[in-house]
């Protein structure tokens, strides 16, 4: 059944009554939304009032289709069942993401999810795999990864190995957004949400400057105590109201055009995303159970809009359902995100191209960071303020993973020799200085990506080591050779037990006939 499950099965946190925001106002619906609403009504008390208010009138984006393993633990918290869930999203798993001529026509790497072979003590696994000549054949490092020999196996299924030996596998999901927020909409409003159908016409602002309610047209006034700001890159709240500062990161990912189209299902259905470079850009295929997510980003300056449609369209190896839908954008973000009682989240409060499929993985830590911040009666400014200082980490660590897939690139093109000469932030160079000595990777704090992600880009697009840590130096030849054996024999054996990705989607999670698109 796709339904949600009855929220009289799922039990709230105890919360005092009074140390709580009581009126919520969300503005937009979508992805963003719906997300909002559904966590927001699953976590805070009963007593709190939830509104969200949409127009059918306006379009949502819906270019974010394909996800990262976190998307796991919202569902999981919010009961989402994972099987009915894909059966509602006509949605697929997602081992990884293949970048495909990124260090010239015919290369190609994988970004897989899950664990490269075990670390061993303090030292992760790459360090043993460079030790014993890893650097002088790259591809072999994906050798020792579960998800990557799965991934271009063309199998999934979630086993989970045994506790002595973890099988390293991690998944993530490709849905049609538009499906999901629907699924979370049903869900949300069965919580008590309640949704007002409108466009907002004013937004008022108390002595301090607070929003204090929006005005739909046809007079309709909703009050509130915090107002999350839903409403895209139009961000009337955060942007249009409160006039805070978007920092303009375009120097550094210089894209600003993304064309998007849905075509014929692919078959076999991979179980990862396709980034592929092209001479301004990239193009991504996100394979659904009832069609793929084709779309091609692009810098202006050197490619135009009809270039990039033919481009696209040729790419497709199909039909195209519809014609391409146009995005502008300017990758960045709002300075902070939360202002006064308004939260930015998704698209009101900044962009960064779905090239490592973040966009909605940014939308569900903003939720978890408000809710570890939630707020009691008196604002309090050190918490709001604290909030903002996690928020601009996890944005700059994951704007510097991604500088990195364009500047660590090996191809002809004006756009991507261009890529290679642009400074880079300190942060990035840093990072990139100490993995080149001896394969170090420094994580900071709680930020999104891990040692895993960045070995594999680094490694994929040509960044190698001159060395290893010392401490891999510590088994003898022979007991390295064992230990790298044993992983490779480890990974190949998990993908070998596991059905095909299309055996296990018709088994368990098969869309309804009805919801396939014409």
């Amino acid at each position: 059944m796709d339904a949600a499950p009855s929220t009289d099965r799922i039990a709230r946190p105890a919360i005092p009554q009074a140390a709580i925001t009581q009126r919520v106002v969300i503005v937009g619906g979508g992805t963003a939304g719906w997300m909002a609403a559904a966590a927001l009504a699953r976590f805070v008390p009963a007593s709190t009032r939830i509104t969200l208010i949409e127009s059918d009138a306006i379009g949502t984006v819906g270019v974010g289709e394909a996800t990262i393993p976190g998307i796991r633990l919202f569902n999981q918290m919010l009961g989402l069942d994972e099987a009915a869930f894909l059966r509602a999203t006509n949605g697929s798993f997602k081992l990884g993401i293949r970048f495909e001529g990124w260090s010239g026509e015919g290369s190609g790497y994988l970004h897989a999810f899950g664990s490269i072979g075990r670390g061993l003590g303090l030292v992760p696994f790459h360090h043993y795999w460079l030790r014993g000549g890893g650097a002088a054949n790259p591809a072999s490092l994906w050798t020792h990864m579960a998800s990557a020999q799965a991934a271009m196996a063309g199998r999934f299924a979630p086993d989970p190995g045994r506790p002595d030996l973890p099988s390293g596998l991690a998944w993530a999901y490709h849905f049609d957004a538009s499906l999901y927020a629907a699924l979370l909409r049903r869900h949300a409003e069965g919580a008590g949400v309640a949704r007002i159908e409108g466009r907002i016409a004013s937004v008022a602002r108390d002595a301090a400057g607070r929003i204090e309610h929006v005005e739909l047209e046809g007079g309709h006034r909703e009050v509130g105590d915090l107002f999350i700001d839903c409403s895209g890159f139009r961000a009337l709240l955060i942007g249009e109201t409160l006039a805070e500062p978007f920092d303009d990161w375009s120097e550094l990912l210089p894209c600003d055009r993304a064309l998007a189209v849905a075509g014929e299902r692919a078959s076999p259905l991979p179980p990862y995303t396709r980034a592929i470079a092209h001479g301004a850009g990239w193009r991504w295929r996100i394979p659904l159970q009832h069609r793929t997510g084709n779309g091609l980003v692009y810098d202006s300056r050197y490619l135009s809009d009809d270039e990039a449609t033919d481009r696209l369209l040729t790419a497709l190896g199909g039909e195209a359902m519809g014609d391409p839908r146009p995005l502008r954008f300017i990758t960045g973000r709002r300075r902070r995100a939360w202002v006064g009682n308004c939260v930015a989240l998704g698209l009101a409060a900044g962009f960064l191209e779905p090239l490592e499929s973040t966009s909605i993985h940014l939308i569900q830590s903003g939720i978890a960071r408000l809710l570890e911040y939630w707020p009691g009666p008196t604002l309090q400014q050190t918490e709001v303020d604290a909030y903002n200082r996690l928020t601009e980490t996890e944005w700059l660590g994951i704007r510097d993973f991604l500088i990195l897939h364009y500047h660590a690139n090996a191809r002809a093109e004006p756009f991507w020799t261009e890529r290679r000469t642009v400074p880079l932030p300190d942060s990035l160079t840093a990072r990139i200085a100490l993995f080149r000595a001896n394969g170090r990777i420094q994580r900071e704090g709680d930020e999104l990506f891990a040692e895993p992600a960045w070995a594999q880009v680094m490694i994929g697009q040509g960044i190698l080591p001159a060395g290893h840590h010392a401490l891999a130096d510590a088994l003898s030849a022979d007991e390295l050779d064992d230990f790298l054996s044993l992983t490779r024999r480890h990974a190949a054996q998990v993908a070998s037990r596991l059905p095909t990705h299309d055996a296990f989607l018709a088994a368990h999670c098969a869309a309804p006939a009805q919801k396939v698109a014409p």
